[in-house]
């Protein structure tokens, strides 16, 4: 079967594995129908892995497929099934995992496509447990971006920040794949969205999307836009991901008692903050990492009534891979780069969609 790896710091090569055994107890085996790009590939392509790992390696942390066999004891999801893919190996054991705090695992042993083998090959066997059944009208494209870019922001926005109706919220890059799910899902939620791109082109794009207000940071000040649009109140929440090169301003953009959630930092890890500012505005800082299993099936749903759906930038083939990962580093890319493993695996997958 086909299969992406990472063979050595921006090397990938497409080569032939064995297919999986027949699953174990406990297990199915899922063809993969697509695998949604993330910066955690990017940042895998670069050779930045916060654990040990071995390399060869499969890419690819976010994925939807189709069960095609189940081992013995499985009854939570059946052959023919089209299902999201939590991308961390949990342990389901620990007092976190049986709460269905999936992401807070005391055990976990890695993420697919970063630690451990990724969905970026044909087939795999996988824990039943892992899997979440996606609900009619979600199509596998949905389904892929379920895991990762939905259900994070789900996490983000109403687990963590606890986003309310009527209150504003600043998003910072609103073309990224979680930036663009994050309008979507705040304004749905009766939101007032104010969002940052990095282009004339991406920023009306945003406004398709939902977005109140965008601030081409190219050219404008977040910060001063943000505080000017609000009257100098600041905003309840803000959706941070960018890290160090946006944090300072994004503490100056929120109001007194105001909430800043962050789940990345692809502009470096380390910053400076005013300890001062901080207690003195009485803000709240919430870290936010992957979502639980239940975000996944909330996403679902909302993808399956058209509350919101996948931004798609491009889908790609394996040949791809490499020049789809050169454009998410580059920030070219307006919402989801989707690597479309099957087309027949049994469902009708998404075309891409115009924002």
């Amino acid at each position: 079967m086909r299969a992406l790896q990472l063979v050595g710091d921006r090397e990938l090569k497409q080569v032939d594995l064995p297919p999986p055994p027949p699953p174990g107890p406990g297990e199915v085996t899922v063809d993969i129908a697509a695998v949604a790009l993330n910066h955690i590939d990017v940042w895998g392509w670069r050779g930045m892995a916060f654990a040990k790992r071995k390399m060869p390696l499969v890419i690819g942390a976010e994925a939807s497929g189709v069960v095609s066999a189940i081992g013995p004891g499985v009854a939570s999801v059946l052959p023919g099934q089209l299902v999201a893919i939590y991308g961390a190996q949990t342990c389901g054991l620990c007092r976190p995992c049986r709460e269905g705090r999936d992401n807070l695992c005391e055990h976990v042993s890695g993420v697919h496509g970063f630690h451990l083998d990724g969905f970026a090959q044909e087939k795999v066997n996988l824990p039943a447990r892992l899997l979440v059944p996606a609900p009619p009208g979600c199509d596998a494209i949905g389904a892929a971006l379920a895991p990762v870019t939905f259900g994070t922001v789900e996490h983000m926005l109403f687990d963590n920040a606890k986003l309310e109706p009527g209150e504003t919220i600043l998003v910072h890059a609103g073309g990224s794949g979680i930036g663009s799910a994050a309008i979507q899902l705040a304004k749905r939620h009766g939101a007032t969205v104010i969002t940052t791109v990095g282009s004339d082109d991406k920023a009306e794009r945003a406004r398709v999307l939902g977005a109140d207000h965008v601030i081409n940071y190219r050219v404008d000040r977040f910060e001063g836009v943000t505080r000017k649009l609000t009257k100098k109140k600041g905003v309840d929440v803000v959706f941070e991901h960018v890290g160090a090169d946006t944090w300072a301003g994004s503490m100056l953009c929120m109001k007194r008692g105001g909430r800043l959630v962050t789940c990345g930092s692809t502009s470096g890890v380390s910053t400076q903050m005013n300890l001062m500012q901080l207690f003195q505005q009485q803000l709240k800082l919430f870290g936010s990492f992957g979502c639980r299993m239940e975000n996944m099936r909330d996403a679902m749903q909302k993808m399956a009534r058209g509350i919101v759906h996948p931004v798609i930038d491009t889908e790609i083939g394996f040949d791809q891979i490499d020049i789809a990962l050169k454009r998410m580093e580059a920030r070219e890319v307006f919402g989801k780069i989707v690597l479309r493993v099957a087309d027949e695996a049994g469902t009708e997958c998404a075309k891409p969609r115009a924002a």
